[in-house]
């Protein structure tokens, strides 16, 4: 059985963020058994606590970004990236400013520092997730793939294609992840930049404390005032981002990644796959199903009860904002005996209904509003587009759109197949259910 880890010492470092310049101080501290890897912002009014999960990132061009209400932590990356080498489960990152600091815009020195804090055994079981079914992703003529592996271990090949530019060409490499080999081939490779990327960005006041001799700027010939430490730094450094990036699946992964010119987009969006698998995954081992909220745990929160409980299951919840459910329409339904006879078709009222019971269990997703119910307050720009018969499964969608202390409102969608059946901003007040 592996056990999880996180660090003995309390570590620290500071320097200037890559994109945005400014002065940053980092502490990377230990932290509890299954607390995973958490940011803190401590340089805003009240510290904001960010964890490394797929709801919290934000896109970003060149980089990987948390955010949370308006607080962001900027280009996490190639911190996440030694985080994840090392094995390291639980950790606390104290961050004073908005963006890591840089460094040498690559991940040994995060790396070094890490091992300097000395990795900890906890006496928990790690959490796991083996690749057992591909995955792929393609977009704008780049892929990347997930795919089962014998080994016990994360395997990664990446083919970074520039042939159009003659100071990096084509590269390809490929890897089994460990501390040794990402310490040795990986953590000091360095972002990289064409010299017109540069230039624009530096245009644009990004990056403009940084010189060549700090950044690895790339014309036709290679490098600008400097060398590489690879001949195939740029490819080992595509890598570098890739490992980063996959701190967002929680989990230590064995299998096989694959990729051709992905970015952190697209990394991203794997990493969203790969958590959302293994969640479903966990889900299934401890509860016998896949669904995020099962019929029992539904009832321990909403009070209704047949013939009017009209959500059979939770399939996703992102935060206390997002929220995807199911309805199992059958000819069994009471209300098929009178509407209609012959032709039997869901009532409207009753597909809204089911949206409104979506948008109560989203909000009891917040700690505040437990104990709370949510009793419809309005309803605005209904839309009943499709009819809803025995047999059809209904997706119901809820998305909070603004939510108070009293009130609160969600955007909601009814989808049968690919086709939206019903919608509606549906608005509540939510009261002490011993008051009504």
């Amino acid at each position: 059985m592996k056990l999880q880890t996180t660090i003995k010492n309390e570590v620290r470092v500071s320097g200037k963020g890559l994109f945005s310049g400014e002065p940053a101080q980092l502490a990377f501290k230990p932290a509890e058994a299954n607390s995973g890897i958490n940011f803190i912002r401590t340089d805003v009014a009240e510290p904001v606590k960010i964890s490394v999960s797929p709801l919290n990132l934000t896109p970003q061009p060149r980089r990987t970004t948390l955010k949370k209400g308006a607080v962001t932590i900027d280009t996490t990356e190639h911190c996440l990236a030694a985080v994840v080498a090392l094995g390291i489960d639980n950790l606390t990152i104290e961050l004073h400013g908005p963006e890591l600091p840089g460094l040498d815009c690559s991940s040994i020195k995060f790396l070094q520092l890490l091992q300097q804090a000395e990795v900890a055994k906890l006496d928990v079981e790690k959490r796991q997730f083996k690749i057992t079914e591909p995955i792929s992703i393609n977009t704008g003529g780049a892929s990347i793939y997930a795919l089962p592996n014998d080994e016990d271990a994360l395997s990664i090949t990446y083919d970074l294609d520039y042939t159009g530019h003659t100071g990096i060409g084509r590269q390809i490499y490929g890897c089994r992840v460990s501390p040794e080999s990402f310490e040795k081939n990986l953590a000091p490779a360095r972002t990289f930049l064409l010299e017109a990327e540069a230039k624009h960005f530096q245009s644009r006041g990004i990056g403009t404390h940084l010189s060549p001799r700090e950044v690895l700027v790339i014309n036709s010939d290679g490098p600008i005032k400097n060398s590489f430490r690879f001949p195939n730094e740029c490819v080992r450094h595509k890598i570098v981002d890739l490992i980063g990036d996959l701190a967002f699946v929680g989990r230590e992964i064995s299998g096989r990644i694959v990729a051709y010119k992905s970015g952190h987009s697209l990394n991203q969006q794997l990493a969203r796959k790969l958590y959302e698998l293994a969640e479903k995954t966990e889900r299934m081992k401890k509860f016998g199903t896949d669904a995020v909220l099962d019929i029992r745990r539904i009832q321990k929160i909403l009070p209704h009860r047949y013939p009017f409980l009209l959500v059979d299951k939770v399939i996703e919840i992102e935060g206390d904002h997002k929220i995807k459910g199911i309805k199992n329409v059958t000819f069994n339904e009471h209300f098929f005996q009178g509407h209609f006879p012959g032709t039997p078709v869901m009532p409207g009222v009753l597909i809204v209904e089911a949206m409104a019971q979506m948008c109560g269990l989203l909000f009891a997703q917040k700690l505040e509003h437990t104990g709370m119910l949510a009793v419809l307050l309005s309803m605005d720009n209904v839309k009943l587009r499709k009819a809803v018969v025995p047999g059809d499964q209904l997706v119901l969608t809820a998305e909070s759109d603004r939510v108070r202390s009293r009130t609160a409102q969600c955007k909601c969608k009814a989808i049968v197949g690919d086709a939206v059946a019903a919608e509606a901003d549906i608005k509540f007040m939510l009261v002490d259910d011993e008051k009504i």
